[in-house]
């Protein structure tokens, strides 16, 4: 039986004629969409986009798919149209003109059903953590790039909230957030990251990652949802589980100093934070 073709590091996949371009990952991208579109009716106060965030808060802690109350929310159609949309447009010819090996290995289709299922419960629970956090916030967007889950309990570990720090709390009562160390965090914000970082699940997880989101969302901290779903995704691979907690340990140890304008504003280079190229997630 002939084996799929592996994906190799520079993002070309072999037997293909030349090097394709790194694409996000479906997760990513699935995400950026959705949120940024609900994100921007939300704050406009849209009735189509309260209701949808509404259903969607209803959900989180629940499994894709599981609950027929999710049926008609747009997040994981639109996951599916991406996913469809890249199948359409993968070179032809890949395979020497002859269907993929997952047309007819049931042990490649296994493999390619539990990848969607992991896409699936990445997205899902970014999305709805994000519906969680911009919950009754209409002046500030919960989603912004720039701001993974490290960077993010550092702040309110210090007793930080928003993004903005006054020139008063900078100069006087309190001290420049780029000087704060990292041993000055309070514990108990700390113990609680510490409980997400180990959690042995997906349920378990969600749970303590949700926990933390509604402690984000009374200090008005954002995340980065769709870095989050990149890395809900690898979280989900025991093999690649070390790489997420490297990443968050590394973010809440680093020193930010004030933050960028165009981030502040909700945009900003997304090539500025950790993204996963999809051939990397195979």
């Amino acid at each position: 039986m002939t084996p799929t073709p592996p994906a190799v590091p520079d993002g070309t996949a072999a037997g293909a004629s030349g090097p394709s371009p790194r694409l996000p990952s479906l997760p990513r991208e699935a995400v950026s969409r959705t949120v940024g579109r609900l994100q921007a009716g939300y704050r406009q106060d849209a009735p189509w986009a309260v209701a949808a965030v509404a259903r969607l808060r209803r959900e989180a802690g629940r499994d894709a798919y599981a609950s027929p109350t999710a049926w008609g929310l747009d997040h994981l159609e639109t996951l599916n149209e991406l996913r469809e949309a890249r199948r359409t447009a993968e070179p032809e010819g890949r395979d020497g003109g002859i269907a993929a090996p997952s047309y007819f290995s049931s042990a490649a289709r296994a493999t390619q059903e539990e990848r969607e299922r992991r896409e699936d419960t990445a997205v899902h629970i970014a999305v709805t953590l994000w519906a969680l956090h911009q919950q009754s916030l209409r002046d500030e967007p919960m989603h912004l790039v720039g701001w993974p889950l490290g960077r993010a309990v550092r702040r309110l570990a210090h007793g930080r909230t928003g993004v903005r720090d006054s020139e008063a709390s900078v100069d006087g009562a309190g001290a420049d957030p780029a000087e704060e160390r990292v041993e000055d965090a309070g514990e108990t914000v700390r113990r609680r990251f510490v409980r997400v970082g180990t959690a042995s699940d997906t349920d378990v997880f969600a749970t303590r990652l949700r926990e933390l989101v509604l402690l984000l969302r009374s200090a008005r901290i954002p995340l980065d949802y769709a870095l989050l779903a990149d890395q809900l995704l690898l979280w989900q691979d025991e093999n690649r589980r070390d790489d997420v907690r490297r990443a968050w340990g590394r973010d809440f140890h680093r020193r930010h100093g004030r933050p960028d304008p165009a981030h502040v504003d909700g945009e900003g280079d997304e090539a500025a934070t950790d993204s996963v190229p999809a051939d990397d997630l195979a």
